[in-house]
């Protein structure tokens, strides 16, 4: 698998003046490559639309030159000590664990590797022993995926050496033994024998680790018969480090899972933090990548006098590039615009480098011709996927971080590579907003969602309205919170999205980059969480669904994700006359909205939302506008559905797969306008800017910000 030419990523996608933010590349040219900053405002590469437009910034930071240097990395987690595990052995050794593989590879995989001693799993399901002097002994009887074994290593002064790994059945706690394998061996004395080397659980030393796939649990070393190293993963499981029982703590490489099952699990209890000795395993796979841990090359400190909005870091070198964005803020508490644009950058992550199972080379023409961003994550899937891919071994993904090179972050990067429309999601998609704000020459600041979690409501508070872009997917319980009471102390929040609001996220306490998502019980999932392992292992918290959580989208916003369908849109239909509102559609003739668009050539498709009075909080909610699914092309969402001929709304299915476009207000004076779809903002550069979705949005803004 070869890597890019050239790529990178940084060290924060948000900061505020005077932050720094660190550029890491890995450029295989030989010559010097060349960084140069721009301000993003369209990332769209349609040609028959606002294509890629960016304005020079060279003034906050000079053209400059680096060295071209190659930087790699090695997907895989394990667990290594922090320390070397020192130790004689004179008269016996004993290395004994539980372990539970999940998929048998060709390459071997190492469970626990000391010094010149490991134990391997190899394709066929055998484990071997490696020994000093190029000795082994190998099971007889295969491993079975996906059952719990314990394994024993013994050599004795003797030179005897035994091997026993027995597959175990569970029942109420009580294991026995279902199939064993019971291998001997005599060689030459083996000690007197010095070790002093670090230890490592699943995973070997060397270039390539042969990183296992699979839980391990409880794993000891005894040196004549005195305990020199034990660990317990039940202890701090939320922790990126294992504190140490006997020798050495360890620290997890490449954030392996916690939170899961282990040998002990009888479903007895399914939270871990009740019962942490049923969940005293650690899940790793070979695959896993979250930090490229790669060299800084250069850094940035954002000027006093930079303008909030999207920048661009590109680099070239040698005819290739790359196109790292970052978003500005201004300084907590001193805004600098009436409106703010909450950028998803939760959301930009946990999708980053979705590799979509529709991806056919077909698509690298339509990208060679429109000039759209290159690389592609289905063509370079060793960098690491996204929480929406799955694991060597088919389970799912469930950490995610910026801190590595995402494809799918970079302007003029197509998602659905054969659309008849722009194909857009995520930041190339809600750069059609960005575009129109600068095309109405609406002055607005950017707020990320990390800006949100970390200073919550004094994030967004002052600004007259806040929108959000057209997925804002994945939130914390403080982004949430933070929303909320914006809302209830009198903000104006406009939703321009569809999906929005739906996932809980947790961000790791020792390090904010790092995301999680369990994808439990219920909802659109693009795989599912394990029974006993919906909780989240970063703070304990019951993944899933916001709506499982009783936070669902219609208590903030009015309206909440209910049909799915391809990427295709259709236009809404005017259902509202009052002249109360008639303030929304002055200007527009006609009952039809945004039968055009960039983005599925309709404002409202894709992913459509709709108000449900069982979830809201009983506001006086007034629906402005209605898109329903006439052809038939939308489904509804897992939640909504009871049994195939009922779901959950009580009526016709026809009639809850719709968009339904809302506005109300609280009773502390803020107010919230949504337009439940997620290709809305896509009908806004129609017709370079001239149509009846923009005159929509442009009257909403009038009136939240009141200019």
């Amino acid at each position: 698998m070869q890597d890019v030419f050239i790529a990178g990523y940084s060290d924060k996608l948000s900061a505020r003046p005077s932050d720094t933010i660190r550029f890491f590349v890995s450029s295989r040219a030989v010559s010097d490559f060349k960084a140069t900053l721009h301000r993003s405002i369209s990332a769209d590469p349609n040609p028959d639309g606002p294509g890629i437009v960016e304005e020079d910034a060279s003034i906050y930071f000079r053209s400059s030159s680096f060295t071209s240097r190659y930087q790699g990395f090695t997907p895989g987690s394990f667990a290594q000590s922090t320390t070397d595990l020192r130790a004689e052995i004179n008269t016996d050794l004993l290395i004994k664990l539980w372990f539970l593989p999940t998929v048998l590879v060709s390459a071997d995989q190492t469970l626990i590797a000391w010094g010149h001693v490991s134990l391997v799993l190899d394709s066929q399901g055998i484990i071997t022993a490696k020994l000093p002097g190029g000795i082994s002994i190998s099971t007889t009887v295969e491993v079975k995926c996906n059952q719990w074994h314990s394994l024993e290593l013994t050599v004795l002064a003797s030179g005897t050496i035994t091997l026993d790994v027995k597959y175990m059945i569970t029942k109420k706690s009580n294991i026995g033994v279902a199939k064993s394998s019971h291998t001997e061996l005599s060689i030459a004395r083996m000690f007197p024998l010095s070790v002093t080397t670090p230890v490592r659980i699943a995973a070997g030393f060397g270039d390539a680790p042969c990183c296992f796939n699979g839980k391990i649990e409880a794993p000891e070393i005894l040196v004549d018969g005195a305990l020199i190293a034990k660990w317990d993963f039940a202890q701090s499981i939320s922790s990126l480090s294992v504190k140490a029982h006997t020798g050495p703590d360890l620290l997890l490489r490449n954030a392996p899972t916690r939170g899961v099952t282990g040998c002990k699990w009888d479903a007895t209890e399914f939270c871990w933090r009740h019962k942490p000795e049923h969940y005293a395993a650690i899940l790793f796979h070979d695959d896993d990548i979250y930090d490229f841990e790669w060299d800084r090359d250069f850094e940035f400190v954002v000027p006093d006098d930079m303008p909030s909005g999207i920048y661009i870091m590109r680099i070239e070198a040698e005819g290739h590039y790359d196109a790292m964005p970052f978003f500005v803020c201004p300084p907590l508490g001193k805004r600098r615009a009436d409106l703010c644009v909450l950028v998803s950058t939760f959301t930009y992550t946990i999708y980053g480098n979705h590799a979509r199972p529709d991806f056919a080379p077909s698509w690298l023409e339509k990208i060679s011709a429109w000039n759209a961003y290159p690389n592609n994550p289905s063509e370079y899937r060793h960098y690491g996927l996204s929480t929406y891919n799955n694991h060597t071994d088919g389970s799912g993904i469930c950490h995610a971080s910026h801190k590595r090179v995402l494809f799918n972050l970079r302007p003029g990067y197509l998602t659905f590579g054969e659309a008849s429309c722009s194909g857009l999601r995520h930041f190339q998609a809600d750069s059609h907003l960005i575009s129109w704000l600068h095309n109405q020459d609406i002055a607005y600041d950017i707020v990320t969602d990390d800006e949100l979690d970390r200073d919550g409501v004094a994030a967004i508070s002052g600004y007259k309205a806040v929108l959000t872009g057209s997925h804002p997917e994945y939130h914390t319980s403080a982004t949430l919170d933070a929303l909320r009471d914006y809302r209830d102390n009198g903000g104006g929040l406009i939703y321009l999205g569809g999906n929005g609001f739906y996932w809980r996220i947790v961000r790791h306490s020792e390090d904010p980059t790092l995301l999680e998502i369990r994808r439990s019980e219920d909802g659109l999932r693009a795989w599912a969480s394990e029974p006993g392992e919906y909780y989240n292992a970063f703070d304990g918290s019951y993944g899933g669904l916001w709506r499982r959580n009783g936070r669902p989208p219609q208590k903030l916003v009015g309206i909440g994700f209910t049909a799915q369908g391809n990427f295709v849109g259709m236009p809404y239909k005017r259902v509202n006359y009052d002249k109360n509102m008639d303030w929304v559609f002055d200007g527009i003739n006609g009952e039809l909205l945004g039968d055009f668009g960039f983005s599925g050539h309709g404002a409202a498709g894709f992913e459509l939302d709709r108000r449900d009075e069982k979830l809201d909080e009983g506001e006086d909610i007034i629906t402005l506008a209605q898109s329903y699914d006439e052809g038939n092309r939308f489904i509804l969402v897992p939640e909504e559905m009871l049994t195939h001929l009922t779901n959950l709304s009580g009526s016709p299915e026809a009639d809850a797969k719709r968009a339904d476009m809302v506005y109300f207000k609280t009773d502390k004076g803020g107010q919230v306008f949504a337009v439940g779809s997620i290709t809305f903002c896509g009908s806004l550069p129609w017709n370079n800017y001239d149509n009846n979705i923009s005159t929509l949005l442009r009257n909403v803004v009038r009136k939240f910000v009141g200019s």
